[in-house]
């Protein structure tokens, strides 16, 4: 199973490697990382997404917490979470595919931020399953590149669980 984990360090040099050796002594990958500043000033939030059985992550989790700069750990994998992601691909696209490959786009209200005599790039914003979608709908054009930003995700502090929501509406269909 995957879970998500949210870490709160102190933004310092060499904070991000000694996590990441962490990781690799005990054997673990990382599928996706995402870090940037948090909410408050020196202090950095890490969001993974890290293959593992609940046991596993739990040993992890406490590992993480005897670094010196780790100030807290979340593993909000099954807590209801604001979910997003970022990806910037670029599609093969003729002139005869060119209108095709936008429409779509637009469903997945992408935009199109770079054209080319024979490529589009579009940048898509969403949930990480959004991303696998238009990359299987996309994919008949051709992709040259791809470029994603890894998972970067907050709790809900609603308690809204829209996993949960999505679930009902399609048994309600």
């Amino acid at each position: 199973m995957k879970h998500t984990l949210s870490v709160l360090v102190e933004d310092e040099a060499g904070v991000l490697t000694r996590i990441s050796g962490l990781f690799a002594r005990r054997g673990f990958n990382i599928e996706s990382l995402a870090v940037g500043p948090a909410e408050q000033s020196g202090v950095s939030r890490i969001t993974m997404v890290v293959p593992g059985d609940d046991a596993s992550i739990e040993q992890l989790t406490k590992q993480l917490y005897k670094l010196i700069n780790v100030l807290k750990v979340q593993d909000i994998t099954d807590v209801p979470c604001v979910e997003r992601e970022l990806m910037l691909i670029k599609v093969n696209a003729t002139s005869s595919t060119r209108t095709e490959i936008i429409q779509l786009a637009q469903i997945f209200r992408a935009r199109v931020v770079d054209v080319a005599e024979d490529a589009l790039t579009l940048e898509v914003v969403g949930d990480p399953g959004k991303m696998v979608a238009i990359c299987q709908v996309l994919s008949k054009f051709g992709f040259r590149e791809i470029a994603r930003t890894g998972k970067i995700a907050l709790t809900r502090e609603s308690g809204v669980n829209t996993e949960s929501l999505k679930i009902v509406e399609a048994k309600a269909s």
